[in-house]
């Protein structure tokens, strides 16, 4: 690799001397392109700091489908049950670390949200059961949402146990 890395910027700055290898090593520096930092494997797809990252500002991984269902499931109803079955289907196949924080955390977000609805539910005859749906609502979204954005960073959830967002 560093022969190709030499040539490759030996071909970038033809009129200048390439000397050395420290990634991509040309002498003149203020002539460096993205060509030769590419071709040193310094873009952003292999950055060892970053790690994989996609190429779309966007990634449709397992945890963010989850989250994208259960917020779904506000206007379908329906969808908070196919996320939570694909989360015990995704949580049983081994997965990056990351990855199984968040399955646990979106059971725990179903069956309490669930809950929260149901006794919600039930308070409604008294008058205070909408304050419950809605602030159990809130909850749910607010937990998706982190989840989907910790997703999208590939971090694991800090505490995928806790009750609290």
């Amino acid at each position: 690799m560093a022969k190709h890395v030499f040539a490759a910027c030996a071909e970038e700055h033809s009129d200048s001397a390439a000397t050395g290898l420290s990634g991509c090593a040309c002498t003149d520096k203020s002539a460096q392109s993205a060509t030769c930092s590419q071709s040193a494997g310094l873009n952003a797809m292999t950055d060892p700091y970053r790690g994989p990252q996609s190429s779309s500002g966007f990634e449709l991984n397992q945890p963010t489908i989850i989250s994208l269902l259960y917020l779904a499931s506000f206007i379908t109803g329906i969808t908070g049950i196919v996320g939570v079955v694909l989360a015990y289907v995704w949580g049983g196949q081994p997965k990056a670390n990351w990855e199984t924080s968040h399955y646990a955390y979106h059971i725990r977000t179903f069956w309490f949200g669930l809950i929260g609805f149901v006794v919600g539910a039930i308070l409604s005859l008294i008058l205070i059961g909408f304050l419950v749906m809605l602030a159990t609502g809130v909850w749910v979204a607010v937990r998706s949402v982190m989840s989907l954005l910790n997703a999208q960073k590939r971090l694991p959830m800090p505490n995928p146990q806790t009750l609290l967002f």
